[in-house]
C-alpha cells in the first residue's frame, strides 16, 4: 500500500509543478501583449510573435501534463489493486524511460540556448534577437521545471527500486 501513496504522492506533485509551466505560459502572452500594446520602437514590436508562441508552447506542455498526471492519480489505484508486482514493474520500466529522456533534453536546451545567444551576438535584426531572447527564457523556464521533475521522478524511481527488492526477498 505504501508504493501506491508513493506514486500518488509524485503523480501530485507532477500536478502542481505543471501549474508553473502554465503560469509562465500566461506571463508570456501577457507580454506579448504588454509589448503589442506598449511597444515603440520596433524590437519591442518585434517581441510580440516570439512571446506569444512561446506561451502557446508552454500552455500546451503545461495543459498536456497536467492532464496526464492527473489521470494518472486514478489509473494508480485502478492498476495497483488489479496487479501490485505488474504496477511495481510497469512503473519502474516507466520511470527509467522518462530519466532516459530527462537526460536527453538535458544536453539538448542547453544547446539551443547557446545557438540562440550565438544569433543575438552575429544577427542584427531585431526579429532575430527577439526570437532568441524569447527561446533563451523558454528554455530557461523548461530548464528550471524539468529540474525539479527530474529529481521528483529519480527519487520516485529509487522508491520503486526498493520496493521491488523488498518484494523479491
Amino acid at each position: 500500500m505504501e508504493i501506491l501513496k508513493t506514486a500518488t504522492d509524485w503523480a501530485r506533485a507532477e500536478v502542481f509543478s505543471t501549474r508553473f509551466f502554465i503560469l509562465f505560459a500566461i506571463l508570456f502572452v501577457t507580454a506579448s501583449i504588454g509589448f503589442w500594446q506598449l511597444g515603440k520602437t520596433e524590437l519591442a514590436k518585434a517581441y510580440i510573435i516570439p512571446m506569444l508562441v512561446a506561451g502557446a508552447l508552454l500552455l500546451t506542455i503545461g495543459l498536456g501534463l497536467f492532464f496526464t498526471n492527473k489521470s494518472r492519480i486514478k489509473a494508480f489505484e485502478i492498476a495497483y489493486n488489479t496487479d501490485v508486482s505488474a504496477f511495481t514493474t510497469s512503473e519502474i520500466n516507466r520511470a527509467e524511460r522518462t530519466l532516459s529522456e530527462y537526460k536527453t533534453v538535458f544536453k539538448v536546451i542547453p544547446i539551443i540556448i547557446v545557438v540562440a545567444a550565438f544569433l543575438i551576438v552575429f544577427v542584427d535584426k531585431p526579429i532575430w534577437r527577439a526570437i532568441s531572447i524569447t527561446t533563451i527564457a523558454m528554455m530557461i523556464v523548461i530548464l528550471l521545471i524539468d529540474g525539479t521533475a527530474y529529481s521528483r521522478i529519480e527519487a520516485y524511481y529509487k522508491q520503486l527500486v526498493s520496493v521491488e527488492k523488498q518484494e523479491g526477498d
